[in-house]
């Protein structure tokens, strides 16, 4: 399933798919949600092992939190909330903070071109890596909760923030990427 997944079908896998294990149903969500939840880690600035440890926390944690019958109405929120916040304990206990690798965005496209095509496509991905960087802390978490699908109230709830400033935060980062992506 795509990180656009509908809330509905989450809502439905805690609340209306009773008939299948508990562990079952968070097993489903893990497959659904796991690469998400690691790409948002990765985004916090967790080390790759620290984000993949997390990111299996962060359903160890959900599925306590069903085992006690507590009901949880937006599953993806609440996984993308835990999240965020074991990411950043994680974070603060790093001892040292590596900026996103630019080259590490080639690595994972599979392109095949020329030489040329290939050169001129990671000065692009330079250049909009080094512009993401640019951006103030919130405007990136808000970015990256956006790009895996959250809805506005989501990331706000998220982040502690309203949803307009939520929609705030991503405005301003757009531009600063579209000039980026103009020049």
């Amino acid at each position: 399933m795509s990180s656009f997944a509908s809330d509905e079908h989450f809502v439905d896998i805690t609340r209306q798919d009773r008939s299948a294990p508990l562990k079952d149903q968070v097993a489903r969500l893990f497959e659904e949600t796991r690469d998400d939840v690691y790409r948002y880690l990765l985004t916090l600035g967790l080390h790759p092992p620290q984000a993949q440890e997390a990111a299996q926390e962060v359903f160890l944690r959900l599925y306590t939190t069903l085992r006690k019958g507590e009901e949880i109405q937006n599953p993806r929120a609440w996984i993308f909330r835990v999240a965020h916040n074991l990411g950043l304990k994680i974070r603060a206990r790093q001892h040292s903070e590596e900026p996103f690798d630019a080259e590490l965005g080639a690595q994972y496209a599979s392109r095949s071109g020329t030489p040329e095509s290939e050169l001129i496509d990671r000065e692009r991905m330079a250049r909009f890596h080094t512009a993401v960087e640019g951006l103030s802390e919130q405007q990136r978490r808000c970015l990256f909760l956006r790009m895996e699908g959250l809805r506005y109230p989501e990331i706000g709830s998220t982040l502690g923030i309203s949803a307009s400033a939520v929609g705030e935060f991503l405005r301003r980062a757009m531009v600063r990427l579209k000039k980026v992506r103009d020049e």
